[in-house]
């Protein structure tokens, strides 16, 4: 499973996502979109959005720290 969680270090709800995926022992890749232009671009074409966190389970995209969308997305029990 690929996981990628697009991220500045200023917000919260991205902390909050990291968090939840560590806990659950979620592996995943991190990209800081505020050191990086093409990253912020990307962010922006995957998820029509300009706000963090984006996250990619596979291509499935979800935006914002939505725990219930990641649970699915993850196949994990709550």
């Amino acid at each position: 499973m690929a996981v990628l969680v697009y991220t500045t270090p200023s917000c919260p709800y991205c902390r909050a996502t990291k968090r939840f995926l560590a806990e659950r022992k979620v592996p995943y890749r991190e990209i800081d979109v505020s050191k990086s232009p093409a990253a912020a671009r990307e962010v922006v074409r995957k998820s029509g959005q300009m706000g963090v966190p984006v996250i990619d389970v596979n291509g499935q995209i979800i935006v914002g720290f939505d725990r219930a969308r990641l649970v699915r997305a993850l196949g994990l029990r709550e």
